[in-house]
């Protein structure tokens, strides 16, 4: 098949398809995305170039949505530059969020345009005013409104939509429910999977899977308090005192992700870490920043326990990639967790507001060697049952089969005889 992806940040969510498509050596794969320097062979990249400058001080109110507007006009006009080449592709994928899909629909009328579906906000809910320490003062509520702008106008456009969980579906109005199709996106089950003689290495330190300190880890893009840097942080005197062989390391960056700045112009970790006064051990506890993502596998594969917060957002890759490394996951009671977590089953939950109940929560476990190897084994288990890339590519190959209407997208996605 002919297919056209669209990402500002290629590849963007597209990784692991590309590459299942790529090695079909069947298919015409063409990429538009903002200037970077990934690339795969296989997959043409081109970039689009802005046809404007944003604006220079707009209102807070379309901030997002000029810069949507701006992208999905660059893309337009490359895009008209390929019709002019003859360029035609039997689909559309890209990423909603950022606008670039906006304005196909004038440029291939009848080509067909799916969507990736991450979140729809919800200015009384959701993720807003969850954590009442940062309440939202009305005027910015009324930016998160805004934020679905773009939201809207791609559901209009989409032919279909993917999205990659129950919870994330739930987020979407009743009307657009129709157009919307779950597709798991799935982790690479042989690359993270449990490993007896892993070894993890930091600063000097050294951790084994199984044998000498124990390694407590905690994983966010950014220690932010989206994903609760502040609870977990919160819960480690207790976690330290009553575990005197365990370690901890807290791996993100010290930017913002997701929701606002920290308000005295500093980092959100420096601020959370003065409230604490000197609590933690900083021979105990490791603030590497990001690091390599070969790293970040064999953390996960000698972790004694990984603690995974949120609020009721999306959920990130590492969750996935934990349950695919056998960790005893002990996670915030969120349905952007409960969704892979059961809790007692194949992991722990506790409330996300409660850092003294994640403590004990954390201590109980560290304490039941047994029942730690259990739930990894459950998380392992239910990885390999529900998060196969194979079902990825199946529901993707399902997806485009049913927007394009042409059975010869299932023909196109199966392997060379």
């Amino acid at each position: 098949m002919k297919l056209l992806f669209l990402h500002q940040n290629f590849p963007g969510q597209y990784l692991h398809l590309l590459r299942h498509l790529i090695a079909q050596k069947r298919h015409d794969l063409l990429f538009l995305s903002q200037p970077n320097a990934n690339a795969m062979q296989g997959v043409r990249k081109m970039e689009y170039p802005l046809v404007r400058k944003p604006l220079a001080d707009p209102d807070p109110l379309v901030r997002e949505f000029d810069l949507a507007m701006l992208r999905a006009q660059s893309v337009a006009a490359r895009a008209r530059q390929l019709v002019g080449l003859g360029y035609r592709p039997d689909a559309i994928l890209g990423h909603n969020g950022w606008g670039e899909l906006l304005h196909l629909r004038e440029v291939w009328p009848d080509v067909p345009i799916i969507p990736y579906f991450e979140f729809h906000f919800d200015p009384a809910g959701l993720d807003v005013n969850f954590d009442p320490e940062f309440p939202m003062d009305d005027a910015r509520r009324s930016v998160v409104r805004m934020r679905n702008a773009t939201s809207f106008l791609g559901l209009d456009v989409a032919t279909l939509g993917q999205t990659p969980t129950r919870f994330q579906a739930s987020t979407y109005p009743a009307w657009a429910q129709d157009k919307l199709r779950i597709v798991r996106e799935g982790a690479d089950l042989e690359l993270f999977r449990p490993d007896p003689r892993a070894e993890f290495t930091l600063g000097g330190h050294t951790w084994r899977a199984g044998k000498g300190r124990r390694l407590v880890t905690y994983v966010s893009r950014n220690l932010e308090p989206y994903r609760g840097t502040h609870i977990v942080l919160r819960a480690l005197p207790r976690i330290l005192r009553e575990c005197p062989d365990v370690d901890v390391v807290l791996v993100g960056g010290d930017g913002v992700s997701y929701g606002g700045a920290c308000p005295d112009g500093g980092t959100w970790k420096d601020r959370f870490l003065r409230e604490l006064d000197g609590q933690l051990d900083p021979a105990r506890v490791f603030f590497p920043g990001p690091i390599p993502y070969d790293a970040f596998r064999r953390m996960l594969q000698v972790s004694s326990l990984h603690l995974y917060l949120t609020y009721p957002f999306v959920a990130s890759w590492s969750l996935r990639e934990a349950m695919a490394a056998g960790c005893c996951i002990l996670g915030s009671d969120v349905p952007t967790v409960s969704e892979f977590v059961e809790h007692g089953r194949t992991g722990t939950l506790f409330p996300f507001l409660r850092p003294d109940l994640l403590a004990e929560a954390a201590v109980g476990l560290l304490a039941d060697t047994r029942r730690r190897r259990r739930l990894g084994k459950a998380a392992r288990a239910w990885a390999e049952e529900h998060l196969r890339m194979a079902d990825t590519f199946a529901a993707m190959e399902a997806l485009i089969a049913e927007a394009t209407g042409i059975e010869r997208a299932r023909q196109g996605f199966r392997p060379a005889a």
